[in-house]
Parts: C-alpha cells; structure tokens; sequence
C-alpha cells in the first residue's frame, strides 16, 4: 500500500490553493526524496499561484521554494548526499551543469533552470523529490525553521548586496524592510556596510534601527532619493531594492551615489522607469539580481549559523496557507511565514 502526504496544490491559476492528499514519491535515478520539516512562503510563491508572470507554471503543480528536510531515501547513482542529510530545496531546483553560466558559476541563468514550486513541485508537501546537486546543505545547529528563509530571501539579498560592489565602510541603502529588507540589512552590517533603511512603515523603520540601520528614511510622501542623499553625504554607494512597488524603483536611481550601482530584486508588475539621463551623465550602473548560486547559498547559510543573521518567522501549519496568501496580498505580513510541518506529524 502506497504512502500519502498532505499538499497544497494550484489547481487553477488565480484559485485557491487546494488542500489534498498526493502519494508519497519515489525518488528515481539522480534523486533523492526529503520529509519536510519546514518550508518558507515567498511572494513568489503567490506570484506563481496567480500566473502573475509571462513564463507561467503549469497546474497541477505544489509551491514553495523555501522548504527544509531530512532525506528518507536516495534513488540510483546519488553520491552527494546520504539518508539523514538536513538540506533545503531551494529556487533552482537544477541546471544543465554544461552551458556557458553554469561553467562560470551563474546557474541561476541557465537557460534549463528547472525551478522549485514553479516548473517542479516545490515544499507545501511533507515530502519533496529534489536533485542531490543543487540542495542546501544545512549546517548544524540551524533549524528547519530559521533556514528555511535564508534559502530564499537571504541568498536573494546577500547575492544582491554582493553585486552592488559596495565596500567595508561604504553606503548602501535598502529600500524595503519587509521578509528580504529585514535579511538584507543583517547581510549588510556583517558585511561591514553602512546602511540607510527606507520605508513607508514607521514601525519598520523602527525595526531597521534595532537590526543595526545607521540611518532611516521615511518614503511615505515620496521625494526620499534627497533625503538619501543627505542621509548618506552624496548617495548610497550601491542600492538594493527589495520593494514590490514601481515608485521604490523610481526612486532607487535618486538615491543612488554618482558611479554606484543600483541592484534590482524585487518584481512589482510594469516596467522600471529609468531617467537615462542621470543614468548617463553620472555614470550608473542598473543591475538585476536573481537570487544566487550555490556558493551564494553556502555563504549566505554560514553568516546564519554563526548567528550574523536571523529571520523574523511567524510559524503556521500548511492548512494556513490560503490565509497566508490573502495577507502577502494585502501586505500584511511583517516578515516572513514559515509552514511548520510538525503540525503534521
């Protein structure tokens, strides 16, 4: 008799999440099969459920990127990892290995990314199949529950922050402090960075302050790419937007230090306006960043482990998951929510 495994399933675009019981896979050739323990909710996640992007996903599928297990069984000619390994399914769920980006260490783009809770069932599942090769290794000591975020939202801001090219000692201004923001500026400080949080939530900016932000700006009446600018003596040296709304971009190149960089992350819906002209005359860089790769990961778990970095979680069970989504929505989630599947056991 075949196991069950409680899901979340998108059975249509745009619906609800259905609640369900799937059987437990069995992992083939090059696979291995994890017992989730805990799986982060990204706002990619809603993104996917929705079909809000061009390249859509294909129901039936299962989201969640973020989810965090034990490996229970390996299929033939795994070699990387063993029963008992804690590891995390993250974004890239694998790659070809053998294009240009994959040689030179940029996965993330390969052309045959397969992608976890997207193109391949994801974590809102007690069990996930995955590719040995392209888990998290989890280091000892973290639990489920705080890796789970650093596999998404931490790798995405680290990997960001690390493509500003800011230095020890030099600005960088996050703007957003919400699931990424509150990540990014923890990467930031124990980067040696100065940061200047910007926010239109006073009680975030609040937060940004205890989480070590050398300056704050309140972007609730627009015009904050001045005050940046004061704030930081002449502009951030690099900027990281993590905010989903198009006036967060706008305003990312006003704040943003003649030959800094400006890096890109988050994905409101439109398309970004970019003044050319100070683009050009003060020599800018414009750069998205998409997540990051596997030596991205390893570092941005290590800063973890060693307690630089901590995710604010708000732990639900995966019957939660509809209510959840109709936050994110509304924004009305802090940090991040992280899907206990203790709950289940």
């Amino acid at each position: 008799m075949s196991r069950t495994m409680h899901v979340a399933v998108v059975e249509q675009l745009g619906h609800p999440l259905a609640l369900q019981e799937w059987a437990v896979p069995d992992p083939g050739p090059g696979q291995i099969l994890i017992k989730t323990e805990a799986c982060g909710v990204c706002h990619t996640d809603l993104h996917a459920a929705r079909g809000d992007w061009p390249v859509k996903p294909a129901p039936p599928f299962i989201p969640g990127h973020e989810g965090i297990g034990v490996v229970v069984a390996i299929g033939a000619d795994v070699t990387r990892v063993k029963e008992g390994d804690r590891v995390g399914v993250p974004w890239l769920y694998s790659a070809c290995g053998h294009c240009e980006h994959c040689l030179s260490g940029w996965e993330t783009v390969c052309a045959e990314a397969q992608f976890g809770g997207y193109t391949r069932n994801g974590g809102f599942a007690e069990f996930i199949l995955a590719d040995p090769s392209y888990v998290a290794h989890i280091p000892d000591g973290l639990s489920a529950a705080a890796a789970a975020p650093i596999i998404c939202a931490g790798v995405t801001t680290y990997k960001g922050l690390k493509q500003t090219g800011a230095r020890p000692g030099e600005w960088v201004a996050i703007s957003g402090v919400g699931g990424l923001g509150h990540l990014a500026i923890q990467y930031a400080k124990a980067m040696g960075l100065k940061v200047c949080a910007i926010d239109i939530d006073l009680a975030k900016l609040e937060h940004a302050r205890r989480l070590g932000a050398d300056a704050v700006v309140d972007a609730k009446d627009g015009g904050c790419g001045a005050a940046v600018m004061r704030a930081t003596d002449g502009g951030a040296h690099g900027v990281l937007i993590t905010a989903t709304s198009l006036d967060a971009f706008a305003e990312g190149i006003a704040m943003t230090r003649t030959r800094g960089t400006c890096v890109l992350v988050g994905l409101p819906p439109g398309d970004f306006p970019i003044p050319l002209f100070d683009v050009v005359a003060r020599c800018l860089t414009v750069r998205g960043s998409f997540v990051g790769t596997r030596q991205d990961m390893a570092e941005a778990l290590a800063f973890a482990a060693d307690g630089k970095v901590k995710a604010d979680i708000e732990l639900q069970p995966l019957a939660a998951i509809n209510d959840v989504f109709a936050r994110l929505g509304r924004g009305d989630v802090a940090s991040r929510v992280v899907l206990d599947f203790h709950a289940l056991a």
